[in-house]
C-alpha cells in the first residue's frame, strides 16, 4: 500500500488538528510489517571536537585553544575505548568528529605527528583498526565528504550517516547555520546522493525547531524520499528535535512543541510507509514522550550506548536498555537489537567481503 504523498499532503499532515492527528496515527499502523522496535548497542567516540562549522544550536564544537578540547585522539586511546565497549557487548562504534577538522592548524599538526596527511586518511585507518582488532562495526558520521573520500570510507564502514537537517537554503541566513558553510543543503544533498551512487547503507534525517517552516519540513522529507527512490541506500530517517541548552547561541530559542513532533513523525512514517526505511526518534531527547512516537510510526530508537554519553547532546543522557525495553513493551511492542547496518544490506551488492565476514562473526549471519 502506498499513499503517494505530495508536498500538499505532507503540509496538511503538519498542520493537522488534534482529531486529525489521532486518525493519522492510527493510519500508520497499517504499514507496520511487524511489532518490533529496534536499537543498536554502540559506543560513541568523538575523534576530534574541532569543526569548521559553528552552528547556533551546537554544544559539540570546541575551539583549539580550549584546554578541554579533544584535538585528535590517538589510535591507542581509541583502541582502549573500543576494547572497553566490547566488554559491554557493543557491536557498533559511532565515530563522530567536526567537519573538515583538518582545516584547523592544531588538527593538522596532530595528523602530521601521527603520520597522516589529512583527516580522511586517519579515519580510514581508525576504521580499519576497528575491523582488524575488535568485534565492533564502524559507522562514521563526520560531515560532508567528496565522492573519492566516501569511496575509501565505504571499504571500512558497515554504514555511514549525515543529517540533512533541512533542504532550505534560507536557514543559512538564520542563527542555526549562518556560520556553517558545511550545512549548505546543496552540499549535503550531494554527499547523500554520492553515498547512494556508491551503495553505502546510510542514515539521514531532519532537525526540527531551528527556524524552518512546515513547507520546508515537507520539502526536506520529500528530498530524502527522492534520494531513497533513486538509490535505495537510506536505511533510516531520524526526526530530531532541537533541544536548547545553556551556552549555545540559540539557548533562548523555543524547542518544537510535542504536537509538532507528533505531526512530523507521523508525516515521515506515512511518507515512507510503503518502504522498509525505519523512522527513528532519539529517546534521550524525548524521554518523557518517547512512547507516543512509537504509536506515530517510529520503529527504531537508534544507537544507544551503555558506556558513553551522547556527545552531541551532552545534557541528555541515554536511557538504559532495561528502561527502553519497559517503554517499548508497555506501548505494545517488542524491543530487539540490530546492527548498525540493516539486514537488507548485508550482501555483496552493498558490502565487501571483509565487512561481510566481520558481520558473520558478530551475528552468525549467513
Amino acid at each position: 500500500m502506498t499513499l503517494n504523498l505530495t508536498k500538499k499532503n505532507i503540509i496538511r499532515i503538519l498542520n493537522a488538528t488534534n482529531s486529525e492527528v489521532t486518525r493519522l496515527m492510527l493510519e500508520t499502523a497499517q504499514y507496520r510489517s511487524n511489532n518490533l522496535i529496534t536499537y543498536s548497542k554502540n559506543v560513541f567516540i568523538p575523534l576530534t571536537e574541532i569543526c569548521r562549522n559553528d552552528c547556533g544550536y551546537c554544544n559539540f564544537k570546541k575551539q583549539p585553544d580550549d584546554p578541554d578540547a579533544i584535538i585528535l585522539k590517538t589510535k591507542k586511546e581509541v583502541l582502549l575505548e573500543l576494547k572497553e565497549a566490547e566488554k559491554y557487548g557493543c557491536k557498533e562504534v559511532l565515530f563522530t568528529f567536526g567537519e573538515d577538522a583538518d582545516s584547523e592548524e592544531a588538527v593538522r599538526l596532530k595528523l602530521t605527528e601521527y603520520g597522516y596527511e589529512k583527516m580522511t586518511d586517519y579515519v580510514v585507518d581508525i576504521c580499519r583498526m576497528t575491523l582488524d582488532e575488535t568485534s565492533l562495526l564502524p559507522h562514521t558520521n563526520g560531515g560532508n565528504y567528496t565522492y573519492d573520500d566516501l569511496k575509501r570510507l565505504k571499504d571500512v564502514n558497515a554504514s555511514m550517516g549525515l543529517m540533512l537537517e533541512n533542504s532550505s537554503s534560507r536557514l543559512m541566513e538564520l542563527p542555526a547555520h549562518k556560520k556553517s558553510p558545511g550545512k549548505n543543503p546543496e552540499i549535503r544533498l550531494k554527499t547523500i546522493e554520492n553515498a547512494g551512487r556508491l551503495k553505502i547503507p546510510y542514515t539521514t534525517g531532519i532537525l526540527i525547531g531551528i527556524g524552518e517552516t512546515r513547507e520546508e519540513v515537507a520539502e526536506s522529507l520529500l528530498a530524502i524520499r527522492d534520494l531513497y527512490d533513486r538509490y535505495g541506500h537510506i536505511q533510516e530517517v531520524i526526526i530530531q528535535n532541537f533541544t536548547p541548552m545553556q551556552g549555545i547561541e540559540m539557548e533562548d530559542w523555543a524547542e518544537p512543541s510535542f504536537l509538532d513532533m507528533i505531526r512530523t513523525v507521523t508525516a515521515a512514517a506515512l511518507l515512507f510507509g510503503d518502504t522498509d526505511v525505519s523512522i527513528q526518534v532519539p529517546p534521550n531527547l524525548n524521554r518523557d514522550t518517547a512512547q507516543i512516537f512509537l504509536l506515530c510510526g517510529a520503529d527504531d530508537w537508534g544507537g544507544v550506548s551503555p558506556i558513553s554519553p551522547d556527545y552531541v547532546n551532552i545534557t541528555s543522557p541515554w536511557p538504559g536498555i532495561d528502561e527502553l525495553e519497559k517503554l517499548t513493551v508497555d506501548a505494545g511492542f517488542e524491543l530487539t537489537e540490530r546492527l548498525c547496518v540493516y539486514e537488507k544490506y548485508v550482501n555483496d551488492e552493498w558490502l565487501n567481503n571483509t565487512l561481510l565476514k566481520k558481520i558473520s562473526s558478530i551475528s552468525g549471519h549467513r
